[in-house]
């Protein structure tokens, strides 16, 4: 027998502006109907929230994991780049999170990741060709070709970028852009090609000029990069190139909130109500042709509950039209999750971590808290021993990136603004390529940060005087299959420990995690040395 409910409520109708008292008909995973009815009392009942753009990985959980956190805020679905365990694993990770993924009641959308590895300037686990994308995008769960992050290959022509462009117009598919600070002729070019999203702009004057191109533009609030504030105020007159998205956030922040929180916040700034839940609700489904509904006769039971139209407190979530969240609580049932990584690398000494001067101008990474992008410093430093230190009282501390899949010579540069008076903190969760990276105040400490996760196998961990403290992250070295608002905890208290060590960043882990980015402008470091995003060349630490 075909399961039939009804839920009433005052429905919210995005596509045509309307909100009406009725009564939702289901039919088994679909809206049988939708029936206008005056007498009608409930919630206001609205599409599921949808992050456009998302790398669960660095969720630090898995994606079974990651459902059961956020449906309570009435996500129903994410867009989704594998490219963090991609660059791992390569297409087996990519079909290890599809796999994950189908064990939970949530709809996640995963792309073919198209630049594993993110560059040939650091060490990867492995790589993604344009033959593996072809096969991948042949699989009705990819859904597009995720962010092409090499925008100098696509305006150069470059044949292997080249290459899986033409298949994702062979096979009728979105390709996520990524150029942060890509403006005027060349932003124009590069969306000529074909990319038809960018999540990376921090200014609205770059918004501005992608969305007059053609381009639609994600608003991105993670827990490291913010651009919310800086682009919001485009929504009124570009509310169907506009989507909301969180790019990367950390266990505790999810448990905090998702996209509801964007939706509120612009509500409260106030944007019209539809345009706010069109971003937040349909332009996703649409963009990426996405099997999610949008409360329409006929189309999956993918809805939410909510108290009000301003808080957006979720009182409610549908499924397929299975309640998978109620009053903050969520009824997706804990699942266990395979292990599967890729690690090889031995113990390192506190001496591995020296740094030898060649003279005393030192170039030092600027980390700006809340942003991807960094600046490059150049300052004096004192030689001690013919060794660079660092220099605890100006905040320039050591930063170290060490090859996990091969015994090598760790990377060493400086790096400001961590504000650490004592100690180190290191991840093995390190963008794109996912080596350790850590910061200190000296070279034992960063020797222990880094061997804890050696030790582990991955993870997250703080070493302070006596005091050590790590977060396991064995699937990949980037997630843990354990409960979600368990992991979450213990984030928490490393987070807290960091901060007890001086740290004033809001994310200090999420902000470590992305200075080895090198696709990001300015400063970065690998594994294989320092590296200058604005010439894409290495360049010395100290001359």
């Amino acid at each position: 027998m075909t399961d039939r409910k009804h839920i009433s409520g005052n429905i919210v109708d995005i596509l045509n502006k309307k909100i009406y008292s009725g009564i939702i008909h289901l039919k088994g995973a679909y809206i049988e109907s939708i029936v206008a009815d005056p007498t009608a009392t409930g919630p206001f009942l609205l599409p599921g929230f949808i992050d456009a753009h998302v790398h669960i990985e660095s969720s630090m959980l898995t994606p079974s994991q990651f459902a059961r956190l956020a449906v309570v805020h009435g996500t129903v679905s994410t867009v989704s780049d594998p490219h963090e365990i991609g660059n791992v694993m390569g297409v087996a990770g990519v079909q290890y999170m599809v796999d994950n993924g189908k064990q939970v009641p949530f709809k996640f959308n995963f792309g073919a990741p198209s630049c594993v590895p993110a560059t040939t300037f650091e060490t990867a686990g492995a790589t993604i060709t344009a033959a593996d994308i072809e096969n991948l995008l042949q699989q009705d769960h990819i859904k597009y070709v995720a962010e092409m992050m090499n925008w100098p290959g696509v305006l150069a022509k470059d044949p292997a970028v080249m290459e899986k462009l033409t298949l994702a117009q062979k096979y009728n598919k979105p390709v996520d852009g990524h150029a942060p600070g890509l403006m005027g002729e060349q932003a124009i070019q590069y969306i000529q090609a074909g990319m038809s999203t960018d999540h990376e702009c921090f200014t609205r004057e770059e918004a501005l000029g992608k969305l007059q191109a053609g381009m639609k533009i994600l608003i991105r609030e993670g827990s490291a990069a913010k651009n919310f504030e800086a682009i919001i105020s485009l929504l009124p007159d570009y509310a169907s190139q506009i989507m909301f998205c969180s790019d990367d956030k950390h266990p505790d922040s999810l448990v905090a909130g998702h996209i509801n929180q964007l939706a509120s916040r612009a509500v409260a700034k106030g944007f019209n109500v539809f345009d706010v839940l069109q971003a937040a609700c349909i332009n996703p489904i649409l963009h990426y042709k996405l099997d999610v509904g949008y409360l329409q006769p006929g189309q999956p039971a993918d809805f939410i509950a909510v108290e009000d139209l301003s808080d957006f407190r979720v009182l409610q979530t549908y499924i397929n039209g299975t309640l998978v969240a109620e009053q903050g609580s969520t009824l997706i049932p804990f699942t266990e999750s395979q292990i599967v990584n890729r690690f090889n690398t031995s113990f390192k000494k506190p001496e591995d971590f020296k740094v030898a001067a060649h003279g005393n101008k030192l170039q030092v990474i600027e980390a700006i808290d809340g942003q991807l992008i960094t600046n490059k410093l150049e300052v004096h430093t004192k030689v001690t021993d013919g060794q660079i230190l660092p220099d605890i009282e100006n905040d320039i501390l050591k930063i170290t990136v060490v090859n996990r899949y091969a015994e090598a010579k760790p990377a060493i540069a400086f790096i400001k603004n961590f504000g650490l008076k004592t100690g180190a903190i290191a991840s093995s969760v390190a963008h794109d390529s996912h080596n350790i990276i850590a910061v200190g105040c000296d070279d034992a400490s960063i020797c222990q940060a880094v061997n804890l996760l050696i030790e582990a196998k991955g993870g997250i961990s703080a070493v302070m005087t006596q005091n050590k403290m790590i977060l396991p992250l064995p699937i990949a070295g980037i997630m843990s299959g354990e409960d979600g608002y368990t992991v979450a905890s213990q984030y928490e208290q490393l987070d807290g420990m960091a901060k007890k060590m001086g740290s004033q960043l809001q994310s200090p882990f999420m902000t470590l995690s992305f200075m080895a980015l090198l696709v990001i402008p300015s400063l970065k470091l690998s594994d294989l040395g320092l590296f200058d995003g604005s010439t894409f060349k290495f360049t010395p630490v100290s001359s």
